[in-house]
């Protein structure tokens, strides 16, 4: 029997807590401990607990951040890490330095700290900002240039992503000034422009990714440091505009940032007489902005932040500590760069003391710091790992998305002669002149594959005639001149880093010959160019850029950018020409081959039904005859009801044309070199199926889909729990150098991969048919998942890899590959199924089968993705007999061999599907019994007919977003198409 009513033990319970929170810190428990002890508790009652603990001094000691660098020595480390511990810093703030040795740090200077610190950068264009080994995206300027926001907001994600891998929690971006000032010395190429609404539009893009990323932005530099004419790092600049234009202009992006809920907002070291009367009064220490505007009118109730406080626009008029106590008394919450740590502490501790200000505005302050890290998880942390951090900080998906960026902001800016894109480049004489640039650089070495170019390389600025004078003499002999201008500086007080000889010297050439001029720098530098009449603004010196911009001069890429800023009077803010792909040299007229072009664009009206019978909301159609194109065409959108057009870039999952386009092709390398044989047993080639029921099964066999096994089984079923959760034992909570993604945040372990095979060795065989006639034709995704195993034990390498090396990157195949978000952004690839039994999310970017997801994305069945142009030039080749562009793949023989009927049970060729005409089916009744292909589950088809020299694609995600969807296959669309295509021969 319990000694205590329940009531009195209750309030025996909450004596005892309280006595706890009085005396604990007295005997020396640290606030740590209560960090620890009280994670699961909510927001509110974690920052009470915790504030409960603090002394006085811990509490001052939050609001300070200070700046820090991990390229320094042992010394320098170990005078922060006793700062930390006898100041109880609240965070710090990196610089310079490389990532490995931060991530070292931090875990270091976290171990010291009783409070979990919260740690901030200044990466306003990433971490290559400021730290070596890391990326460096495309600044505010270039980004101001780009139309599509949504690449601007997985920007921001990816630098989310980026800062969060090596512990950071806090980006002090976006900069949301809006640059009217050309002459600003410090703003200037950091925003994202002149036009207030865009400025809001693309801040508000950056944040919501980080945000989505779980990182804390800061907007800066509030009230707005765009029309300013000096630096605050060394004067304090003053903006001279009444209250009216102030609210209408500067203003403007804060409060939409603010309405969006951003966390954080940083005051600017600038004097504003419109709301401060009494002379040299920046904002950051004005009550007036960071309280009465910024908190009271704006209703802001995030973290305010002071900009750095050892910026001498400030300490002129603040000096020993003063600038902190006065930033402080202004309204900001955190203190950032003290130029005068213990003496900023000791002013404010001294005031709190003396009740100059009250202990209430110090508690209020940190409890919202608390309340941030709160809600940055720094009340659970965990030490960060530090394996791979170099390779994670360098994917291949962020430098394509750095390099996708630049494509769409590259701008040209005049084409008065129509020179842009360039076309008959054949027959033209091409030279190409890098001045300031390295002699191998990629500027000069990706117009190589455009055409042949009699180059020129200046690696400095010249600075008379002598140094270019020879160079003029020859490249005026040229028809057209690329020239390029490198190693540009940000600002107008060093002329843009442009000599007046480099002026001279394009000049020069333009008399003689046709220029084009590619600037890879600021656009406020363009007015040095004006009299030009060929201008392209590259924006960057950044190899991405060198890479793309030669690809929107050939019409390879379109022109899709535009002037952020106002460069002169007659290059205007929004100045960009659009132009549009231009046709490749495989594109022919359908009259040309045999076809009738009217018949053809009768596809239009079918493939369209399709669409608004919510058949599939968009697609991709390539038709080509005797090695030419002749349709190639995008139609609808990713999704419905969006705005998200199918273009040539779009990317789509194969799902079964896998089988084909990468798995057989694979085979059919290893049978025409002597590797496989097709009537070997699998088990010579994966050993674990000696012993098995599986040991006696053939090569052929599987191929033809004759083995017995059982046409698909849901392996995943093995890796969930009764109630649906996913068992440890094979996945993972975050992403590591050999885990495999799923789908978004989900991770498997690689043993899945043993796992897999073993379960298709325990899987029970179909019924035979007889006992000599061995087992009948059952479609099976097991038998291709055996082929992987048997390729990669062959080649020694994995099946992605291997394909990629020896067959598509030869044959110019740029978008096809497994896993796409490791090279691609997600909006360039068709989203599948919104599945909700597996991985319960919208499947976009990761394979949509499940047992491929399982095995990481690369399955002998599934988890390629590509679009129609890849693939016409994979399947032109087989119908070319394994040649393509004068490379030989395989011998004629073995596309022969592989794509005629092989079999009494079935009408398939070895791994190819081919017409039957027994069943319903997407070929047409008119194509020749040589015709083989495939088509896959998510919508996309494929046939080659060697006898009419006839290849037909489409690519289509009829699973958006239910995979029940059947109205493509019901509507019989992709056989009218095809039908449609017979018609069409003449």
């Amino acid at each position: 029997m319990n000694r205590f009513p329940k009531y009195k033990l209750s309030k025996l319970i909450c004596f005892v807590c309280l006595l706890a929170i009085i005396i604990l810190p007295i005997f020396g428990f640290k606030a740590k401990n209560i960090v620890k002890t009280q994670a699961s508790l909510p927001v509110t009652k974690w920052v009470d607990s915790v504030l409960a603990t603090m002394t006085l001094d811990q509490k001052i000691g939050q609001l300070f951040m200070i700046a820090t660098f991990s390229n320094r020595n042992e010394l320098e480390y170990k005078k922060i890490e006793e700062q930390i511990k006898t100041l109880h810093l609240g965070g710090l703030i990196f610089f310079q330095g490389e990532p490995f040795q931060q991530a070292v740090l931090t875990n270091r200077y976290q171990a010291a700290s009783n409070i979990p610190l919260m740690i901030g950068i200044d990466g306003e264009w990433g971490l290559g900002m400021r730290l070596d080994k890391a990326i460096s995206y495309p600044k505010a300027i270039s980004l101001g240039a780009i139309s599509d926001n949504s690449l601007i907001e997985k920007m921001g994600e990816q630098i989310g992503q980026e800062c969060k891998r090596i512990g950071i929690h806090i980006n002090f971006a976006p900069d949301a000034d809006i640059n009217t000032n050309p002459k600003n010395p410090i703003i200037n190429y950091r925003s994202f422009g002149e036009n207030k609404y865009k400025v809001a539009e693309k801040a508000l893009a950056y944040h919501r990714g980080m945000r989505r990323a779980g990182i804390l932005t800061c907007a800066k530099h509030f009230p707005g440091h765009g029309d300013t004419e000096s630096d605050s790092h060394a004067v304090l600049p003053i903006l001279e505009h009444d209250t009216k234009r102030l609210e209408d202009v500067e203003l403007y992006p804060f409060r939409e940032l603010i309405k969006d809920s951003i966390a954080g907002i940083m005051t600017g070291h600038l004097f504003v007489p419109s709301y401060e009367t009494e002379s040299n009064i920046p904002a950051s220490v004005s009550s007036n902005i960071v309280t009465k505007l910024l908190r009271n009118s704006y209703g802001f109730t995030g973290l305010t932040f002071s900009d750095a406080l050892n910026m001498r626009g400030l300490t002129r008029y603040y000096k020993n500590g003063n600038a902190e106590l006065e930033a402080f008394k202004a309204g900001n919450d955190v203190l950032l760069q003290s130029g005068n740590l213990l003496v900023g502490i000791a002013r404010i501790r001294e005031k709190i003391l003396d009740s100059s200000i009250h202990i209430s505005v110090l508690d209020t302050k940190v409890r919202r710091i608390l309340k941030a890290k709160y809600n940055l998880g720094l009340h659970t942390i965990k030490p960060i790992d530090l394996k791979n951090i170099d390779q994670d900080l360098n994917s291949e998906y962020g430098n394509s998305l750095k390099k996708e960026l630049f494509r769409k902001a590259i701008t040209i800016v005049k084409n008065e002669q129509n020179l842009l894109p360039i076309v008959n480049n054949d027959t033209l004489s091409m030279g190409s002149l890098a001045i300031s640039a390295k002699p191998d650089n990629a500027f000069q070495n990706t117009l190589k594959s455009f055409g042949n170019f009699k180059e020129f390389t200046l690696p400095y600025k010249p600075n008379s005639a002598a140094d270019w004078q020879w160079v003029a003499e020859e490249a005026s002999k040229l028809d057209l001149v690329i020239i390029s201008v490198h190693d540009m500086h940000n600002l107008a007080n060093r002329n843009y880093g442009v000599s007046s000889s480099t002026i001279d010297l394009i000049r020069a050439i333009a008399k003689n010959t046709k220029v084009i001029v590619c600037a890879f720098g600021n656009p406020y530098a363009l007015r040095l160019f004006d009299e030009f009449e060929t201008i392209v603004c590259g924006y960057e010196n950044e190899d991405q850029a060198f890479e793309v911009l030669p690809e929107i001069l050939f019409g390879k890429s379109p022109a899709l950018g535009k002037l952020p800023i106002t460069v002169n009077k007659s290059i205007k803010a929004e100045t960009g020409i659009n132009t549009t792909l231009i046709e490749d040299e495989d594109t022919a007229k359908p009259e040309s081959v045999g076809m009738n072009s009217n018949k053809l664009a009768e596809i239009d009206a079918i493939v369209k039904e399709g669409i608004l019978a919510n058949a599939y909301p968009g697609c991709q159609i390539l038709v080509a005859r005797k090695g030419m194109i002749v349709y190639n065409k995008n139609y609808g959108n990713l999704r419905y009801g969006q705005n998200e057009p199918v273009t040539n870039q779009t990317i789509y999952d194969l799902a079964s044309l896998t089988k084909v386009s990468a798995t057989l092709q694979a085979v059919m390398m290893l049978y025409d070199q002597g590797k496989l044989g097709l009537n070997q047993k699998a088990s010579f080639y994966i050993p674990e199926l000696k012993g098995t029921n599986k040991e006696n099964i053939v090569i052929m066999d599987l191929l033809l889909h004759q083995a017995g096994l059982k046409a698909f089984i849901p392996f995943w079923t093995h890796t969930k729990s009764a109630a649906g959760t996913f068992k440890p034992g094979f996945f993972e909570a975050s992403k590591t150098s050999t885990n495999l993604t799923v789908s978004d945040n989900v991770y498997i372990k690689p043993i899945i991969k043993d796992s897999i095979l073993q379960w298709i060795i325990d899987s029970p065989f179909n019924q035979r048919i007889e006992k000599t006639q061995g087992y009948k034709f059952v479609y099976s995704d097991l038998g291709l998942i055996l082929i992987q195993r048997v390729i990669e034990n062959i080649v020694k390498q994995p099946l992605d890899v291997y394909l990629n090396k020896n067959l598509y990157e030869a044959l110019g195949m740029k978008n096809t590959l497994f896993n796409p978000l490791f090279k691609f952004p997600k909006n360039l690839i068709a989203p599948t199924e919104n599945e909700n039994i597996f991985r319960k999310s919208q499947i976009q970017g990761t394979v949509h089968d499940p047992n491929a997801a399982l095995l990481g994305g690369v399955a002998g069945h599934a988890g390629l993705f590509s679009n129609s142009r890849d693939l016409f030039k994979l399947f032109q080749m087989n119908l070319d007999m394994g040649f393509y562009n004068g490379l030989k793949f395989f011998e004629p023989r073995v596309i022969e061999l592989f794509s005629s009927k092989q079999s009494t049970k079935s009408h398939r060729g070895i791994g190819w599907n081919k017409p039957n005409p027994t069943e319903a089916s997407s070929v047409s009744e008119n194509a020749s019994e040589a015709t083989y292909g495939h088509t896959g589950f998510t919508g996309t088809v494929a046939w080659v007919d060697p006898e009419n020299e006839l290849i037909f694609i489409m690519l289509a995600n009829r699973v958006f977003p239910f995979a029940e969807n059947n109205r493509l296959v019901n509507m019989k669309i992709r056989k009218r198409i095809h039908d449609k295509i017979y018609e069409s021969i003449e």
